[in-house]
């Protein structure tokens, strides 16, 4: 594992544009498979997770084409070789379970295990898409390694889920595309990254309503085609470098197309006294008091909440909680979704914060202390290695934070970038 070697404490300035969202990218890149035509994904990041699923493909028989340089993929699927494949999922990246609908759509079989890994952040379970592959009439063996089977007619249905699951409605909208019939989710995910699989299948030839809100209808069509679609700019990506920008003192300004998606971000980024303006596709920071904003009922201690979207998002509260440490009131961290995902906060102690964890979800943070450079150990989460790296960047002197390889899963050229604004960063 690398280190990120930090020396803080100094302005960075400039602008910056924001990658393609790994988590739109991934399972856009599966929904290729529902197709034997050509498909043209742009604005695609460079990242490990997108090279497995490349290998997959080709392991498959896929045609594959990739231009790094314009971060364009081009895909060609052929259903004889898919058929025939019998190639595992590929371990070690959550997205795999992203592959379990198109595949078993198009080959009507599928190899796989459960170690299907992403961050530690609590327990992710695959049993929601095995539930939404057997509502739509999948059939599984029980033994590893597992074997799916796919209905012989694919039959529309109606589902209303446990939770509003990110990938468990990824995979309903894939089943559902080319399903006989009209389909429906209640209590889907609205997130960026699935409206985004939501356009890709409409520019396919899917008929889907409800795009962004919790009720998805779904009316199945015999044939999509192919498409050339651009993934969306990475929310998460935008509003880390604002919080860069704003603790550093200086001024930087995020080009993207997601303004949309950003509003409640910047209204909790506020509370934390960072000033963020928007105009023109472009937010910039300029500013950062430190003061943390007072609620009306003054007796009640100012909370950012986290829980699926339009909620903040869950993958930006540790880097909220990094900005906090610099200020001077108190705040707490609510964390609705994962169990768990906040133990690393010991870690910020080391630079001199104070914070006290509550229970499994909440976390309190006491402003004013005096920080200094430390030696942290980052968790296998790539938010929270971003959340000390904002920790460390504010702080005058040298910093450093183990274990941060977990950055390059969805921030290609993360140092790099932020070098050319100016920052004091290397890896080692």
């Amino acid at each position: 594992m690398s280190e990120l070697i930090v020396r803080g404490g100094k302005p960075i300035s400039g602008e910056i544009k924001p990658f393609g969202n790994k988590n739109a990218v991934l399972p856009m890149l599966c929904a290729s498979l529902l197709t034997d035509d050509a498909t043209t994904i742009e604005n695609v990041p460079e990242i490990s997770d997108v090279e497995k699923i490349l290998d997959y493909f080709r392991r498959c028989g896929s045609d594959v084409s990739w231009d790094r340089d314009a971060g364009t993929i081009s895909v060609r699927h052929d259903l004889a070789q898919l058929s025939s494949a019998e190639a595992e999922l590929p371990l070690g990246i959550r997205s795999a379970v992203l592959l379990l609908a198109p595949v078993i759509t198009r080959a009507k079989k599928l190899f796989f295990d459960t170690d299907a890994k992403g961050c530690a952040l609590g327990l992710r379970e695959i049993d929601p898409h095995l539930h939404i592959l057997s509502r739509f009439g999948c059939t599984m063996r029980e033994t590893r390694p597992y074997r799916i089977e796919g209905a012989p007619v694919n039959r529309a249905q109606h589902i209303w889920a446990d939770y509003a699951s990110v990938t468990a409605t990824e995979t309903f909208l894939m089943m559902a595309a080319t399903a006989e019939g009209i389909s429906t989710l209640t209590n889907a995910a609205s997130e960026p990254h699935v409206q985004a699989l939501c356009r890709m299948l409409e520019a396919m030839g899917a008929k889907i309503e409800g795009i962004g809100t919790s009720r998805l209808t779904v009316t199945g069509v015999s044939h999509l085609s192919g498409a050339s679609v651009v993934v969306p700019d990475d929310h998460h990506e935008v509003a880390t470098f604002l919080a860069i920008g704003g603790v550093t003192g200086g001024r930087i300004s995020v080009r993207t197309d997601v303004t949309e998606h950003m509003v409640l971000i910047i209204r909790q980024f506020q509370k934390l006294g960072l000033q963020i303006t928007e105009g023109d596709g472009v937010l910039t920071v300029d500013g950062w008091n430190r003061e943390i904003e007072r609620p009306y009922t003054v007796e009640m201690l100012q909370k950012i909440e986290a829980a699926p979207w339009p909620y903040f998002p869950a993958d930006l509260l540790p880097q909220a909680i990094g900005v906090s440490i610099g200020c001077t009131g108190d705040i707490m961290f609510w964390n609705k979704i994962y169990e768990g995902a906040l133990g690393w906060s010991a870690e910020l102690n080391k630079f001199g914060a104070k914070v006290h964890l509550s229970d499994p979800h909440r976390l309190i943070v006491f402003g004013g202390t005096r920080l200094r450079p430390a030696i942290v150990e980052a968790p296998y989460i790539i938010r929270v290695v971003l959340a000390l790296f904002i920790a460390a960047i504010q702080i005058d002197g040298e910093s450093i934070i183990k274990n941060a390889d977990p950055i390059r899963r969805a921030h290609p050229k993360f140092v790099e970038r932020l070098k050319e604004l100016g920052a004091d960063v290397e890896w080692r």
